[in-house]
């Protein structure tokens, strides 16, 4: 893949869409758990973020049902904050809430990370990342680069009495906080890496045997993760609860009908209005790539 093939540098991702079940209470869960603010409200949604940047739209849709446990969607998204202490204070909030699933806790090396499930089965990660400086990057003498990551034990408690401040606990939803990354739920990873890296124009970071894929843009761990856990062989996605659609942001409209090009010259379908690009993966998981503020400030 040539230069002129790879997502830009500053990719990002935007807010995320869910499909849920009851938007009042999911919203409610979501501001009171993860100290988000509601930054727009419709009839039928909501979009919800940090200090003015949106992190989360979550679309009512009660006629769907759930989506079962081994389908192809989503497996978590990824919300990265700007410090440890902000972590902390997102990572007590979220597990006093009553309606909250403590998942686990992880440090991947590149970054620190806590799980949780929302009030229906979504799966949500709460992250701070470690300097680029002190991450490690093994060459596989093809020119492949690959980040070391871990999952090393993490106890929660001990890091919330470590890195909890009295001003962040005192105002946990002052922290910034953007959707890091967004991991997904696929049928399988040759399929996953010949979409997200050979066609979109992702990097491939890290893999985990033939269970997971990891990809980014600009030399980030990853913007995107795909694995097989829970899903292998799964097909095409019902319209089901949770994922409603991926956003991807790029800095100019040239690098979105450079995608465009792309997807048509590997015969994939997408709508392309010139400032943004939708699509679907294999899965049928929806994907918009839009000119934007990385920020996600522009909802």
């Amino acid at each position: 893949m040539s230069a002129h093939d790879l997502l830009p540098a500053d990719t990002a991702m935007g807010p995320l869409t869910l499909k849920v079940g009851d938007l009042a209470s999911m919203s409610t869960y979501y501001a009171t758990a993860l100290g988000l603010e509601v930054l727009a409200d419709g009839a039928d949604a909501v979009v919800l973020g940090r200090r003015g940047s949106a992190v989360l739209r979550l679309e009512e849709a009660r006629h769907l049902r759930l989506p079962d446990r081994g389908e192809a969607g989503l497996f978590h998204t990824a919300l990265l904050f700007a410090d440890r202490a902000d972590l902390a204070a997102a990572v007590a909030s979220a597990a006093r809430h009553p309606l909250s699933a403590y998942v686990g806790s992880a440090d991947h090396l590149v970054s620190e990370a806590f799980y949780f499930s929302d009030p229906e089965g979504n799966g949500i990660e709460l992250y701070v990342d470690r300097p680029r400086e002190t991450w490690a990057w093994t060459e596989d003498g093809r020119g492949n680069r690959e980040v070391t990551m871990d999952s090393l034990p993490l106890p929660a408690q001990e890091y919330i009495g470590k890195y909890l401040t009295e001003a962040a606990a005192s105002s946990p939803e002052s922290g910034s906080a953007t959707v890091g990354h967004v991991h997904l739920q696929v049928g399988d990873v040759d399929t996953a890496r010949r979409f997200y890296v050979d066609v979109l124009g992702f990097e491939r970071t890290a893999g985990w045997h033939d269970q997971a894929l990891f990809v980014s843009a600009g030399g980030y761990h990853h913007h995107m993760a795909m694995n097989v856990w829970n899903s292998r062989g799964a097909g095409p996605r019902k319209d089901t609860l949770g994922l409603g659609e991926v956003l991807i942001r790029v800095p100019a409209a040239d690098e979105v009908s450079a995608l465009a090009d792309r997807l048509t010259h590997a015969g994939i379908g997408s709508h392309h209005t010139g400032a943004e690009l939708r699509f679907e993966d294999p899965w049928l998981n929806r994907l918009r790539v839009a000119v934007g503020d990385p920020s996600g400030s522009a909802a």
